[in-house]
């Protein structure tokens, strides 16, 4: 098999692995329940709540959790379970925000 023909074949398998990763965790989506909506609220309220023990809530964190509850209301868990990931990776990132400034400030060379 010639060089260029492997290459292609390769290529082919690996847009093909993608395709059905994408195609697997869509149907993974399409099937959210109430369970995981509540498991996946409790993480972002967790996230939340350690943010604001950090004195760093986000106000984009409280609009996600606000979605999210109002999917859930609606019977919309599939929503519902991406905006409380969407508001996880937001208190996450604020955390992080928060303990890398806490000693960032000690860089800045005071002239």
């Amino acid at each position: 098999m010639s060089m260029m023909v492997r290459t292609n074949m390769q290529k082919f398998a690996l847009s093909l692995t993608t395709v059905l990763l994408i195609a697997s965790s869509s149907l993974a989506l399409a099937a959210a329940s109430e369970a995981e909506f509540k498991a996946a609220y409790a993480a972002a309220e967790a996230a939340n709540k350690q943010a604001g023990s950090l004195r760093n809530q986000w106000t984009t964190t409280s609009a996600a959790l606000a979605a999210a509850k109002k999917a859930a209301d609606s019977g919309d868990f599939d929503q519902a379970v991406a905006s409380s990931r969407e508001a996880e990776a937001l208190a996450k990132a604020s955390i992080f925000q928060a303990t890398s400034e806490k000693e960032a400030w000690k860089a800045i060379e005071i002239r």
